[in-house]
């Protein structure tokens, strides 16, 4: 009996399932995962998760100094929050979990270092071992130069929107962990600036950008892994076949799992020596020379810096607004929460529809709530999908001590 195209890719790869709830991760088994403010967004919205919240809420507000802004103890619960969800999650894989940092400071180095320490001194404190921890920076030179700070520090980063040749460059010289990107939306960029409807997969630009990166990494000896997402098909898996690490979605996954014959190998290490690549050494004014000239890496960097930030200011929101609710003693402080404040964290040009472009959540997610494939997701799909694309299967959250240590669980 031949063996299917997953069991083939699991031979030569690293899979990821990219997917960032609790019984997906449990069901598919993945090395690998991500907590980040779209994650807890929505787990906000479930009921059996207000003790969560109300304690984290709570204990923030007691533990900051004195003096502090509803913003500063709302701040201090999303640290506290993605902390207890990656502490979570870490029991469940074997992997590493990436913890996303302020995606609006991006661009201050010393910003970015700093709460790295801090998130990594949470997990320290509940026994969690920095190896087993990322930082997920977005690769700004900014991102990169905290990287390599961090780096030598032990604290290990994820490099994420990664759109460009420069970026991989600067990332891998400046010794990051991991580097991730996402190929649908290299392609998706590609085909609306060129108004094709289709790439084949050995032609399209998001699996040649990954090839790129890849083959420049192996020929110069670099050791900074590759992690790509987004996939819109099997077939752009099965051309990046050999690739560092891929993420896949549940969908993707059993497409692969019922898929037979040669899944031969595309991305080799031998075969990179032969890439002909000049070795360059990306500065600052190399970085940004690129950086502008590259259109597509310059936009979809910037998207999704302004997606990420518009998600965590939303959040911000609506936990200040629960934070009232409890300070006013509302008993069901969910109801302050309406799915429609959930459906305008997404909805960024107020439309009334969430497009791939504004989504900043897993594309996994987006497909799975986009139930007639029309490329948006309107109210009632995200209505009636919510609960189950995120639904987390968490226990009580313990708090106590200073600064919203988070005990063992």
């Amino acid at each position: 009996m031949s063996k299917t195209w997953l069991e083939q890719l699991q031979q030569i790869t690293i899979v990821v399932a990219d997917a960032r709830d609790i019984r997906a991760i449990e069901n598919l088994k993945p090395q690998d995962a991500i907590t980040n403010p779209a994650l807890i967004t929505a787990a906000a919205q479930m009921p059996e998760y207000e003790d969560i919240f109300h304690q984290t809420l709570l204990q923030a507000k007691q533990d900051a100094d004195a003096g502090a802004t509803i913003d500063q103890i709302v701040s201090l619960a999303v640290d506290c929050l993605l902390v207890w969800f990656g502490q979570k999650i870490l029991q469940t894989i074997t992997g590493r979990v990436s913890t996303e940092i302020d995606a609006r400071l991006c661009y201050d180095t010393e910003a970015i270092i700093a709460k790295a320490r801090y998130l990594v001194s949470l997990y320290e404190a509940n026994n969690i071992s920095r190896e087993r921890i990322l930082m997920k920076i977005a690769s700004t030179w900014e991102g990169i130069r905290a990287a390599e700070v961090l780096e030598k520090e032990g604290i290990h980063c994820h490099l994420n929107l990664l759109f460009g040749i420069h970026q991989a460059i600067a990332c891998a010289e400046a010794g990051v962990t991991l580097v991730s990107t996402l190929v649908g939306r290299i392609g998706d960029w590609f085909k609306k600036e060129s108004g094709r409807e289709f790439y084949p997969a050995a032609r399209d630009p998001g699996v040649l950008s990954v090839s790129q990166f890849y083959n420049y990494y192996k020929k110069f000896g670099y050791q900074t892994q590759i992690m790509v997402a987004g996939f819109r098909n099997i077939d752009q898996i099965a051309e990046l076949a050999g690739c560092d690490l891929l993420a896949i979605s549940p969908v993707l996954l059993e497409k692969l799992q019922s898929t037979t014959g040669e899944l031969p190998r595309q991305l080799v290490p031998a075969h990179a020596a032969e890439a002909h690549f000049r070795k360059i050494h990306v500065d600052k004014y190399t970085f940004y020379n690129m950086h502008e000239a590259d259109r597509m890496a310059y936009q979809k960097l910037e998207e999704g810096i302004v997606g990420m930030s518009k998600t965590l200011v939303a959040l911000e929101k609506l936990l200040a607004q629960w934070l009232e609710c409890l300070e006013n003693k509302y008993i069901n402080s969910c109801s302050c929460l309406s799915l429609g404040n959930i459906f305008r964290v997404y909805d960024f040009d107020g439309d009334g529809f969430i497009s791939r472009e504004e989504w900043t959540g897993i594309d996994a997610v987006f497909d799975a709530l986009d139930v007639n494939h029309d490329g948006i997701i309107t109210p009632e799909e995200m209505a009636g999908g919510l609960g189950v694309a995120f639904h987390l299967s968490f226990n009580s959250l313990q708090v106590s001590d200073k600064r919203c240590e988070i005990k063992n669980l």
